[in-house]
């Protein structure tokens, strides 16, 4: 009768661990199905793989199906916006510069004495400074 016992015992802990295991494996799954992620199906697949690589992608897995929301997508969109203020800076500054190069000329033509210094003006403009080189 202990013999029996024992061998349901054993029985039911495997069969627990076994189920375990799968529903473990099957949790970055559940993840993306839940955020509607647009690789399930691939994450769903790489899982059954991952289970029978002893979980060595699970990890991966994981990160995969974390990484996208539907709210806002992969989050790129965030880098992209603050890519676009930044270009939007850069031709702010670019203008003022352009408007600021065209005032200094207004003055410089204006001042009979500032046009002696024009040359050495060019010539830190134009990136052709000669570095130490006497």
């Amino acid at each position: 009768m202990l013999n029996y016992f024992a061998l349901g015992i054993l029985c039911f802990v495997v069969l627990t661990l076994f189920y375990g295991v799968i529903v473990i494996h099957d949790i970055p799954y559940g993840i993306a199905k839940k955020r509607d992620h647009p690789h399930q199906d691939a994450i769903h697949v790489a899982g059954w793989v991952s289970l029978f690589t002893l979980h060595v992608l699970w990890p991966f897995l994981w990160i995969w199906a974390t990484l996208y929301r539907p709210d806002r997508g992969w989050g790129f969109k965030q880098i992209e916006e603050e890519q676009a203020r930044e270009r939007s800076e850069i031709d702010e500054l670019r203008l003022e510069l352009d408007h600021l190069r065209q005032r200094l000329d207004a003055q410089e033509a204006s001042a009979p004495s500032l046009k002696a210094e024009q040359p050495a003006r060019a010539q830190y403009t134009s990136g052709n400074t000669q570095g130490g080189q006497d």
